[in-house]
């Protein structure tokens, strides 16, 4: 998988370094790596990226699968996705046919993980040979890389992420090693849902565990809506200094969703096609929900904690 990294500037600033040791008689400085670090006694700049995150996109038939795919043609950014990306069973097939006419021209640019549907085909086999590394290089769906400043959980909400779970440990031992200030994490079921499908509860434990590592903000798909809630706590209590706001952003071509209920602290929902894009800073999100007929329809700003 790709991993955001300063590349020629700091092999350059690094190169210059030993040189410079090299004419003085003195050993060079040590460098340390990340956003924050110091190469050759230059600091390093703050960097922003900006993501992109869509799911429920690969439906055979759909016109707004194509138009929405011509939305990111148009946009700078990595791409999240949500899962279900081949519809209905995740096959090879459906892979071929129903995702990659649209979406395969972003292969450079994308980062998934699987939905319900991608399991339709046992073990998600299909999946993991389509995306590769891209989608983790073991197998098991879930994998973290960095991106400017932040930290970013990829996550597979199709198997165990139950407190002590393998996954649920992948976790921990992430946000305890976490040297970055801000993370996002991504997964398909929502835990909180104005949608059809309702509050998706195994993911509870998940929630509770990236709250108390400081997580900013959760990505989800599943729903075929977009939806923006308010941080709140795992059991749903309002919490704006402790708690996780939540995106789902499912409008990537499926048949929408209409609302069912408004959930508590909800603040944002339509069914409408698009995408939402993060602008990820050095302490700051910064939110945008683009639709297919060219509307910002949804944007904030929020700090990290």
């Amino acid at each position: 998988m790709r991993i955001t990294q300063l590349g020629h500037l700091a092999a350059a600033l690094s190169v210059a370094t030993l040189l410079a040791g090299a004419c003085s008689g003195s050993p060079s400085a040590p460098t340390t790596g990340g956003g924050n670090g110091v190469a050759g006694g230059v600091a390093a700049q703050p960097r922003t990226v900006t993501m992109l995150g869509v799911g429920d996109i690969g439906m055979c038939g759909r016109a707004e699968v194509a138009q929405t795919a011509r939305l990111v043609a148009g946009l700078d950014g990595e791409l999240l996705l949500a899962g279900d990306l081949a519809y209905p069973q995740g096959t090879a097939i459906n892979f071929r046919d129903c995702f990659n006419p649209s979406w395969g021209q972003f292969r450079s640019r994308w980062h998934a993980v699987p939905g319900n549907h991608e399991y339709e085909s046992p073990g998600a086999a299909p999946y993991f040979q389509y995306f590769g590394e891209a989608a983790g290089d073991d197998g098991t769906g879930y994998y973290a890389f960095t991106a400017g400043e932040w930290n970013i959980l990829m996550l597979n909400s199709n198997i165990a992420a139950t407190r002590n779970s393998p996954q649920w440990e992948f976790v921990r031992a992430q946000l305890d090693a976490q040297r970055t200030p801000c993370t996002l994490a991504v997964w398909h079921h929502p835990l909180f849902t104005s949608g059809p499908n309702g509050n998706n509860n195994f993911m509870r434990d998940m929630w509770a565990l990236l709250e108390t590592g400081r997580v900013e903000a959760v990505l989800n798909g599943h729903d075929h809506l977009y939806e923006r809630f308010a941080r709140q706590t795992s059991d749903g209590r309002a919490d704006p200094v402790n708690g996780i706001r939540q995106f789902t952003s499912g409008g990537g071509g499926a048949d929408l969703y209409s609302i069912a209920r408004v959930a508590p602290n909800s603040e944002e929902r339509m069914s409408r096609f698009g995408v939402v894009r993060l602008t990820l800073r050095a302490a700051q999100l910064e939110w945008e929900f683009l639709t297919i007929d060219g509307t910002v329809a949804d944007r904030g700003l929020d700090t990290c904690r």
